[in-house]
């Protein structure tokens, strides 16, 4: 949009949801409006499109307007497959943009938004702000956009917690990484706030029983070299990962926190009376384990 922008600033853009889409939009969309004949339309959600959308697509793609720029957003999957092998045959510009998940990749993304926006951050404040909203890559791009017209100077961590301090995330696999660690503060504090948020018992369980089955795995075949390691099926990261955090652990150590664990599992599907209790004495008795 910038580009057609930047082309004729007076180009209308219209945006719609693959989810909203009613039949014979996308002509009405296309169509030149009072104000400006050049038209961007963006399709979001392409993968979630009705049979509808998908027709109407197929057809403006045979026979496109030379004053509209359609651009389709799909998220992946086999839905919509006939109409993106059209749009790949006439030769239509494709952008991949690859899923950003890894933590050092969010935190790169935000120093991105903000130097885009002429303005920059500390280490601790990029830290605090993707922790706050790092989930939702459009939600952290809103972030950065809205810290970035409403103060001035460098960003520094106090300006990031006075605008989103109450929103730490806290997902199962962070309370895990935190529990892993032997951090019990953090790890409690993102599962009380987890709790809070709504997060089921269940899952959080079944995160921490994931990174102790990990550590497991790698531990058992830890010294019989990286060809046992790469017979796990695992991606050389998580091989790395866990040979780092099992220097802190002892096989005891581990034994006794697989076994909190399968405790924990049992009561918050059933068997206890207090399910959120039951997760936070298997954190506690994880991160008292670790080193020891």
């Amino acid at each position: 949009m910038a580009r057609a922008r930047e082309a004729d600033p007076e180009v209308g853009v219209e945006r719609t949801d693959a989810a909203e889409y009613a039949a014979g939009m996308l002509a009405v969309l296309t169509s030149p409006s009072l104000f400006s004949e050049a038209k961007v339309v963006v399709v979001d959600g392409l993968d979630r499109a009705g049979e509808d959308l998908l027709a109407d697509a197929l057809g403006y793609v045979r026979e496109p307007l030379p004053s509209a720029v359609v651009v389709l957003c799909h998220g992946g999957g086999q839905r919509g497959k006939a109409l993106l092998d059209a749009v790949r045959a006439g030769a239509a510009p494709e952008i991949a943009c690859d899923p950003i998940s890894s933590d050092s990749d969010k935190l790169a993304f935000a120093a991105a938004e903000l130097r885009r926006a002429g303005r920059r951050a500390d280490g601790q404040a990029l830290r605090a702000l993707v922790d706050a909203v790092g989930s939702d890559l459009r939600e952290l791009a809103s972030a950065c956009a809205q810290l970035a017209a409403d103060t001035t100077g460098l960003l520094g961590v106090d300006v990031v917690e006075r605008y989103y301090g109450g929103r730490v995330e806290a997902s199962g696999f962070q309370v895990a990484d935190a529990a892993v660690a032997g951090d019990a503060g953090r790890a409690v504090a993102l599962l009380r706030h987890a709790l809070a948020t709504g997060l089921d018992p269940v899952p959080l369980v079944a995160a921490l029983a994931a990174r102790l089955r990990l550590l497991a795995k790698v531990g058992a075949v830890r010294g019989r070299g990286a060809e046992a390691a790469r017979e796990l099926g695992l991606a050389p990261w998580q091989v790395d990962r866990a040979v780092r955090e099992l220097r802190g652990w002892t096989p005891e150590g581990l034994a006794t926190a697989i076994s909190a664990v399968a405790r924990a599992d049992a009561e918050v599907k059933g068997e206890g009376r207090d399910a959120q209790f039951a997760v936070e004495r298997a954190v506690l008795t994880i991160a008292a384990a670790a080193g020891r």
